[in-house]
């Protein structure tokens, strides 16, 4: 490769928001009620997820999820949301302004990790024809019906917290803010805020990152924080895992299908993946109080992210190195034997991750960026002096930051994505846009066999407002 990394992260990072945002991918579906989406959540029995609630559903843990923002009056989000930030200049100061290419990606997210449901309210009764004729009586005051309940989304740590971290990626960004400083603004925000779990449905082409990009994972990685990453999708262009899936220490998320084979479509490979969740006939909510179907490992990742705040609220104590590890070690292997590059370790087993004894263990069996920059940087850097302690909402964090080394950048290389990859990226651009993990295709009467476009995003069908 001649060309050097001149462009942004922005303008090649492949964010598979499963909005509607573009013009004719999206077509309303027949009205369902909310209790019928919650009946198409296969994946939580599949994937262990409601027996591993008789052991716990996530109480007193935070998850930040770095997305398009998140639309916290959902009827299934009431009181999930509890705090967030905007890293875009663009977007509402508590993160739950829709924003970027793909609005809807951060609340579909969003519900499928800690969604509580919804108690849909009882309709009036209507009055008798004999009644009519007597005065009518002043009617009750409104009821507020209460947070969760048996319709709408459950998510699989359904009693966890939200941090919203809203981004503006996949077109130029109204607040001007690039990729290289949204992300580890994000991540960093995340982790002084109490983030136990930080969710990144979001991808890139290229498997290299932006040195900017650094010290915040390593940030997180001293502060003892879990980060789930979408792999990415080979319909929208990810043939092999992007950053910032590929960074040592993040545990990467590859798609199955609805058999619970890898997925043709919704998922990529690569030797960064650490476990496999379902990709295909996923829903969620979307903003407004709507509901919709979509595909793709940015649908995979929140289902294991939910898993990471199942442990960490089972075991407050536990390192994140050692959550990771019980994720990994408990997945059902498949394809080749061991860790292959389609399913990692396996697939995600949620009982087993919170009920089987797995022996404990003082390393990342999906490295560490701590390693990573010493040998790659050429440099040393500080590690802390004392066990992390997550930090309250909006206090100072505990420790002083990591020290990272000032490399000599390579020859070939700076701080953004090869130029090959985003002119490689650019047919693609008006299509694939915001997120690392939704194929979005077009609902018809008889839907293709594949996608009509290579798109990320994957709306299959969407439920409109106001018709529950």
């Amino acid at each position: 490769m001649t060309l050097r990394h001149r462009r942004t992260l922005s303008a090649a990072l492949a964010t598979t928001l499963a909005g509607g945002a573009l013009a004719g991918a999206l077509l309303s579906a027949p009205a369902a009620n909310a209790d019928a989406w919650r009946d198409k959540e296969y994946w939580l029995k599949e994937s262990g997820v409601t027996n591993a609630w008789q052991v716990s559903k996530g109480a007193g843990v935070k998850v930040a999820i770095i997305d398009s923002g998140v639309d916290g009056t959902h009827p299934d989000l009431k009181g999930v949301v509890v705090g967030g930030t905007d890293v875009s200049g663009a977007g509402a100061p508590n993160g739950q302004k829709s924003i970027g290419a793909k609005t809807e990606h951060g609340t579909l997210v969003a519900t499928m990790l800690a969604g509580r449901g919804h108690t849909t309210p009882t309709p009036s009764p209507s009055p008798s024809a004999s009644a009519s004729a007597a005065p009518a009586p002043p009617p009750p005051p409104p009821t507020t019906p209460p947070a969760g309940g048996p319709d709408g989304i459950t998510g699989v740590a359904p009693e966890a917290e939200i941090l919203a971290i809203s981004t503006w990626l996949g077109s130029p960004n109204p607040g001007g803010k690039t990729d290289q400083e949204q992300i580890p603004e994000a991540v960093r925000w995340a982790v002084d805020n109490g983030a136990k779990v930080i969710n990144i449905s979001l991808g890139s082409t290229s498997p290299d990152w932006p040195q900017s990009w650094d010290a915040a994972f390593l940030y997180a990685e001293q502060k003892d924080v879990v980060i789930v990453a979408a792999a990415g999708n080979r319909v929208g262009g990810n043939i092999q895992v992007g950053a910032p899936a590929t960074i040592p220490g993040v545990l990467t998320v590859a798609g199955l299908d609805g058999e619970g084979r890898a997925s043709v479509d919704s998922s990529s490979q690569g030797i960064s993946i650490g476990v496999a969740a379902p990709a295909e006939k996923l829903v969620g909510g979307i903003p407004g109080g709507s509901y919709a179907e979509w595909a793709g490992t940015s649908g995979a990742a929140p289902i294991v992210s939910g898993v990471a705040a199942l442990i960490r609220s089972k075991w407050p104590e536990m390192s994140a190195t050692q959550v990771i590890n019980r994720i990994v070690s408990t997945a059902k292997d498949a394809g080749a034997p061991g860790k292959d590059p389609l399913y990692g370790f396996g697939i995600l087993d949620a009982e087993a991750a919170l009920k089987n004894d797995v022996p404990t263990t003082s390393t990342n069996p999906l490295g560490s960026i701590g390693d990573w920059i010493r040998v790659h940087r050429r440099g040393v850097f500080s590690e802390p002096s004392q066990a992390p302690v997550a930090s309250p909402t909006s206090a100072p964090p505990t420790l002083a930051d990591p020290t990272v080394p000032v490399a000599k950048t390579p020859a070939t290389m700076d701080d953004a994505l090869p130029a090959a990859v985003v002119l490689g990226f650019g047919a693609l651009f008006a299509a694939i846009l915001t997120g690392a993990a939704i194929q979005l295709r077009r609902v018809s009467k008889n839907p293709p066999a594949v996608p009509e476009e290579a798109e990320t995003g994957a709306l299959l069908k969407v439920d409109p407002p106001g018709r529950t």
